[in-house]
């Protein structure tokens, strides 16, 4: 299945989806895991810009699994161990995954080659779950949206210094790093969002 077979699955369902948590739940703080998480994003943004709700501080576009995928690679090639272990992970889907192993912690020093392999498996892990007989990559994906769920919690309940990977709709195209809080974010990001989910609730 093509990013354009799942845009068209997805995009009717997350457009209704948010329709009714506009109705129900406008308050609430939405983690949009629907792929494609950077067109499904910009979708929930102009259905409650259309409802005057639209609160740049409560949508987030979850790409956890990224984070989630890059770290144990980078565990095993830099011998680093515990919870510590973190990989930020910025972009989205395919070669625009771009693991920032320059920023990951512990502070290993990677040769070259060793980054550009280990950017290569994070960019093409879903391929690789998919082709070794282990269908879709559900369970994972599970975990990574209730690691990103946690880490919200965490934010909106004071915990200080909470940073996650995550899809806003004001920054298009790429995920970047987002310190959560009661916000949940601290600051907003000033840009246009992805044209792909716009020009779908347009022209629906």
């Amino acid at each position: 299945m093509t990013r354009d077979d799942l845009f068209k699955i997805n995009a009717g369902i997350v457009k209704s989806l948010c329709e009714a948590i506009a109705k129900h739940c406008p308050k609430a703080l939405l983690n949009m895991i629907s792929n494609p998480v950077n067109s499904t994003v910009p979708i929930a943004a102009e259905v409650f810009k259309s409802k005057g709700l639209f609160d740049e501080k409560r949508l987030l576009g979850v790409t956890t699994l990224d984070v989630v995928r890059a770290k144990p690679f980078y565990a095993r090639k830099s011998g680093a161990v515990g919870p510590d272990v973190d990989v930020p992970v910025g972009g989205h889907a395919g070669i625009t995954i771009l693991p920032l192993f320059s920023q990951a912690t512990p502070k290993v020093d990677l040769f070259e080659e060793v980054i550009s392999a280990l950017t290569k498996r994070t960019q093409d892990s879903g391929t690789e779950v998919v082709e070794a007989g282990k269908g879709s990559a559900t369970l994972s994906m599970a975990y990574a949206g209730a690691t990103f769920a946690d880490a919200c919690l965490k934010g909106l309940n004071g915990v200080p210094d909470i940073v996650g990977c995550s899809f806003v709709p004001d920054l298009p195209f790429f995920a970047s790093k987002e310190l959560l809080g009661l916000g949940p974010l601290s600051e907003a990001l000033k840009a246009e969002p992805t044209d792909k989910g716009v020009a779908f609730v347009q022209g629906s």
